[in-house]
C-alpha cells in the first residue's frame, strides 16, 4: 500500500524517453496505465494542528514514503551526461526523464547521490561543491531533483558516503575554510582524523569530533532540503591495516581490534541516526550495507546489531548482487538470511538487486559464474522472489537498467517490462 505524508498535485505519466545514453538503445514506451493516486487532504498530512497554525512544528516538512519501497540508485556518474555544463533548464528536463523512466517500471523511491567523496551536489556549508558542478553552475541540483521527484509522486532520499573524501589532488586545491581541509593541512589531525587509503582519503570514525562533523553533514541537508530520507551504502573501514586508527585504539580500553571498529562504525550510524530525527523524526535513514554477513565484517560493519536494535536505521538495503546459482552466496538463501537477520520491528528490509552484471562473467560465483551470460532474465527472476516474499527492491542501477550495452539492448528492454509488471 502506498503511504502519503504530502499533499501532491495528480499528474499523469508523460511520453518517456531514453535520457543519457550515448547508445542505441530503443525509445521506451510508457505502459498505457497512468500513474494516478488518490490523495486526501488532511490536517495531518499538511502538518496543521487545528488552532495551532503559528506553531513551528506545523511548518515542518511531511516526508513522502511509501511501503513497500521500490527503489533505484542513482549513481554520481550519471552527473557527466546530465549535470556536467548544463543549463538549469537542461537539468531540469534530464532528471524529469530519468525519474519518469524509472517511475515507468514501478520505481516508487529514488536514491540520488548527493555526496560520494566529501564534496556536494548541493548548497553546502560544511563541503566543497562536486566535481562534476563545473562550467558556472548557479542553480541547485538536489533542490531540483527534489522538487521534480515530488511532482511526480515520488520519494527522494539523499544518498551519502560518510567516510570517503577526495584525491590528493583534490584535497590539495580545496578552499582553506573547509573543515575537511582543515584536517587535511594540520599536523595533528593529518593521518588521525583523515588518512589516505589507495588513492583517496577517509574519515577515520573512532574520534568523537569526526563522528560529529558526519552527523552535521547529514543534519544540514535535512535541514535545508525537503528529503524524504538519507541513505549510505557500503563504504565503512576502507582497511584492515591496523594504521588507520592505531592512536585512537590505544587510548581505548579495548583489546579486541575489530570490536573496537565495529562500535565506531554503529556510533557514527547511530550519531546519523540522531542527526537526521533531531532535524526532523519523520524522515527516513537507511543503510545499504554488503550483501553477506563476511563481506560486512571485513568492513567492521555490525549489521546485526543494526539489525536487531532500534535507534540505527528505518530501513536496510542489504546489496544482494548475486545469481540463483551463486556457489558462494546464491540469492534467495542470502535474501532469506537477511530476512531472519531483521528483527527490529522498527526496520524495513528492502533487497538491493543488481541489473549491471546481464551478459557478464561472474567471476566470484564459482560454478555459477556463466549465469548472467546465459540467463538474460536473473534480475527479473530475483524480483518475483523478492516480491513473494513480501519484501521491497531496490535497483542498481538506473545506468545499467536504462543504458545498457548495445548487445543487451534487447533483453534489458524485456527485463524492463517483466520488472514493471512485478512492481506497477
Amino acid at each position: 500500500m502506498r503511504s502519503f505524508s504530502k499533499v501532491m498535485t495528480i499528474i499523469s505519466v508523460l511520453p518517456i524517453f531514453l535520457l543519457g545514453c550515448s547508445k542505441n538503445v530503443e525509445e521506451l514506451k510508457p505502459s498505457g496505465r497512468l500513474h494516478l493516486y488518490d490523495y486526501e487532504q488532511t490536517a495531518a498530512q499538511l502538518g496543521i494542528e487545528i488552532g495551532e497554525a503559528s506553531d513551528e512544528s506545523s511548518k515542518q516538512y511531511k516526508p513522502l514514503n511509501f511501503s513497500p519501497q521500490h527503489s533505484m540508485w542513482f549513481t554520481v556518474n550519471d552527473y557527466p551526461d546530465i549535470l556536467m555544463n548544463k543549463t538549469e533548464e537542461q537539468f531540469k528536463d534530464a532528471v524529469k526523464e530519468c525519474f519518469l523512466n524509472a517511475q515507468s517500471i514501478g520505481v516508487n523511491t529514488v536514491y540520488v547521490h548527493v555526496r560520494a567523496f566529501g564534496d556536494a551536489y548541493y548548497k553546502s556549508e560544511l563541503f566543497s561543491s562536486g566535481l562534476f558542478m563545473s562550467g558556472e553552475i548557479e542553480y541547485d541540483p538536489l533542490e531540483i531533483m527534489t522538487d521534480i521527484a515530488h511532482e511526480l509522486g515520488m520519494s527522494l532520499h539523499a544518498w551519502i558516503n560518510p567516510m570517503r573524501c577526495q584525491s590528493d589532488v583534490q584535497m590539495e586545491e580545496m578552499d582553506d575554510s573547509f573543515t575537511l581541509k582543515k584536517w587535511f593541512s594540520s599536523d595533528e589531525t593529518r593521518n588521525k582524523y583523515i588518512s589516505l587509503i589507495g588513492d583517496r582519503w577517509w574519515l577515520c570514525p573512532a574520534y568523537d569530533e569526526v563522528r560529529e562533523f558526519i552527523a552535521d553533514g547529514a543534519a544540514e541537508i535535512v535541514r535545508n532540503y525537503e528529503v524524504d530520507g538519507i541513505h549510505i551504502d557500503d563504504y565503512f573501514y576502507p582497511t584492515a591495516s591496523t594504521d588507520f586508527d592505531a592512536e585512537a585504539f590505544a587510548e581505548s580500553s579495548s583489546n579486541n581490534l575489530s570490536e573496537f571498529r565495529q562500535e565506531q562504525c554503529s556510533l557514527m550510524v547511530k550519531a546519523i541516526y540522531d542527526a537526521v530525527k533531531n532535524e526532523n523524526p519523520d524522515v527516513l535513514f537507511g543503510i545499504s550495507p554488503q550483501g553477506t554477513l563476511k563481506g560486512n565484517n571485513t568492513q567492521y560493519a555490525d549489521v546485526q546489531k543494526w539489525c536487531s536494535e532500534a535507534g540505527y536505521c528505518d530501513y536496510i538495503v542489504p546489496q544482494i548482487y548475486f545469481g540463483l546459482q551463486n556457489e558462494s552466496a546464491p540469492f534467495e538463501e542470502t535474501a532469506n538470511l537477511w530476512k531472519n537477520l531483521v528483527t527490529n520491528s522498527e526496520t524495513e528490509l528492502i533487497i538491493g538487486i543488481c541489473t549491471y552484471k546481464m551478459g557478464k562473467e561472474d567471476i566470484y560465483a564459482g560454478s555459477g559464474s556463466d549465469e548472467w551470460i546465459t540467463d538474460h532474465s536473473v534480475s527479473s527472476k530475483e524480483t518475483s522472489i523478492v516480491k513473494n516474499m513480501g519484501l521491497g527492491v531496490a535497483l542498481y542501477s538506473y545506468d545499467s537498467t536504462f543504458c545498457p550495452s548495445d548487445e543487451n539492448a534487447g533483453y534489458m528492454k524485456k527485463e524492463r517490462s517483466e520488472i514493471e509488471t512485478l512492481l506497477s
